[in-house]
């Protein structure tokens, strides 16, 4: 009975961040702050996002990448006037701090503090974020483009929800994280658990680490053009990054897959016979089974229909995904 309690709860909730407003408690992702002079110049030549043209108040997406462009984990970094704050999965945060800190070299101007502990992260969700963006004193930030934050009350407000749905990203001293949570639901938001971010990760198509970005994907194959300057200077991955998009080397891409049961994760999607691909993700909805998966770009995309295990499946387009870059 418990069980069936909680997935009502996830489903407003998930409802909620469809048409009103949800709040999700995100503190224990990783925050690591890079400061001193040559900060940007340091996370422009190690991820693939262009940050060198980025002034404080501005933020972006970018992917942080091996030499041989292979997926680390998808950053959100928000430029401040005297360091830029990095939004880092919970599950990259101590890999991410060794692996940017083996890069700094003895000349380097380049501090990196982790703050995850003294820091907290929501995220607003939903058309009706706007509205609370608002009541918190952040209304001049609504309608600036993804990445544009502001300080109010010591807190960051930035746009952008780390979901393809709208919203706002909140970092904030966790000594005020209490009040200013309760503040959040006195105004009719409505609470996003663990579990309900992560369906709603899986509908939209954001991809997670260990799961969508791991050493078998690059970040074109895991549909993040957005956080690719393709005319930025020479950065780690770069070169394979640059002939994939030269020569249309991508050989499979990242889709959404509605199912007609359950299937489970590492599961081979197949065409008749053919392995086309394999799943990477799994939720179950109100409205039935979804999940993520890559499939081979010959093999076809929207509409294709596969076989995922023993379950019958149609290939769907998700929103946090490109497949090209934007224009």
């Amino acid at each position: 009975m418990a069980t069936s309690a909680i997935e009502a709860k996830d489903t407003a909730a998930i409802q909620a961040a469809t048409v009103g407003v949800a709040v999700c408690d995100r503190s224990f992702w990783g925050r690591i702050r890079v400061s001193d002079d040559d900060r940007l110049r340091f996370l422009h030549n190690q991820s693939t996002n262009d940050f060198q043209s980025l002034k404080p108040g501005q933020g972006c997406d970018t992917v942080m990448v091996t030499s041989t462009a292979r997926t680390i984990d998808l950053v959100s970094a928000y430029v401040l006037d005297d360091a830029v704050l990095l939004l880092v999965s919970p599950s990259r945060r101590e890999f991410l701090l060794q692996w940017l800190d083996r890069y700094i070299f003895f000349a380097d101007k380049v501090q990196l503090t982790d703050v995850t502990d003294e820091t907290a992260t929501f995220s607003l969700i939903g058309p009706g974020s706007d509205a609370v963006v608002e009541k918190l004193g952040a209304g001049a930030i609504i309608g600036q483009p993804y990445g544009n934050h502001l300080l109010i009350d010591n807190i960051v407000v930035a746009v952008g929800s780390g979901l393809a749905a709208a919203g706002y990203t909140l970092i904030l001293p966790a000594t005020d994280k209490q009040k200013v949570w309760n503040q959040i639901l006195e105004l009719g938001t409505v609470e996003l658990s663990d579990r309900a971010w992560d369906t709603l990760r899986i509908l939209q198509g954001r991809p997670a680490p260990d799961l969508e970005l791991t050493d078998d994907y690059n970040p074109l194959e895991a549909g993040l053009w957005q956080t690719i300057s393709f005319n930025k200077g020479c950065y780690i991955g770069q070169e394979t990054i640059a002939r994939l998009n030269t020569y249309k080397g991508v050989k499979q891409y990242l889709w959404g897959i509605r199912l007609n049961a359950p299937a489970e994760v590492g599961n081979a999607i197949a065409i008749g016979d053919e392995k086309v691909g394999k799943l990477t993700s799994y939720t179950e909805t109100a409205d039935g089974h979804f999940g993520l998966g890559y499939i081979r770009s010959k093999a076809g995309g929207v509409g294709l229909k596969v076989r995922v295990g023993e379950t019958e499946g149609e290939i769907v387009a998700v929103p946090f995904v490109s497949h090209e870059y934007p224009q």
